[in-house]
């Protein structure tokens, strides 16, 4: 039996590192309340921001998996050469809704930079910083479509569908 060794993944690795952490301080508020009867502010601020950021990791795993919507009964009735169109032009819309997000995360990061200046309400943290994840974590989007994409025109060719 062939030994398949598994490669350590930075997007499993973030994204465990989101959840663990998301996690971790919730069970410490809850904690705290019961304990202390006393609730930091500051978690729900915390929390809220790192499932936007495991969001969007999530969403680059999902696409490498084929776990976003598609209408699989209709991609069955074309040919294989309609499949292919089809892949790329799902692939392509995918990475521009993406590319379109990321584009006004980062107008509203530099309007906060420039203009707004806020700063978030428990922490005193300037806005962006939370911004700042969800273009830098969408590479993992990019690539999730990518490697959806190829692994998708790969079987159409061992198909023998070109």
């Amino acid at each position: 039996m062939a030994e398949t060794k598994q490669r350590i993944r930075i997007d499993h690795w973030i994204a465990a590192i989101l959840l663990f952490t998301m996690a971790a301080i919730a069970f410490i508020n809850v904690l705290s309340r019961y304990l202390f009867h006393f609730s930091f502010a500051a978690t729900e601020e915390i929390t809220i921001n790192l499932f936007v950021w495991l969001t969007v990791v999530g969403s680059g795993i999902a696409f490498e998996r084929g776990g976003q919507l598609g209408i699989v009964t209709l991609y069955n009735v074309f040919p294989a050469k309609f499949k292919k169109v089809i892949i790329l032009f799902s692939s392509g819309l995918s990475a521009v809704l993406f590319l379109l997000v990321d584009i006004y995360v980062i107008e509203a990061i530099y309007d906060e930079l420039t203009l707004f200046q806020a700063t978030s309400p428990a922490l005193a943290i300037p806005v962006w910083n939370y911004y700042i994840g969800v273009p830098i974590f969408s590479v993992f989007v990019f690539t999730g479509i990518y490697r959806d994409a190829s692994s998708k025109l790969d079987g159409l060719r061992s198909e023998g569908g070109n």
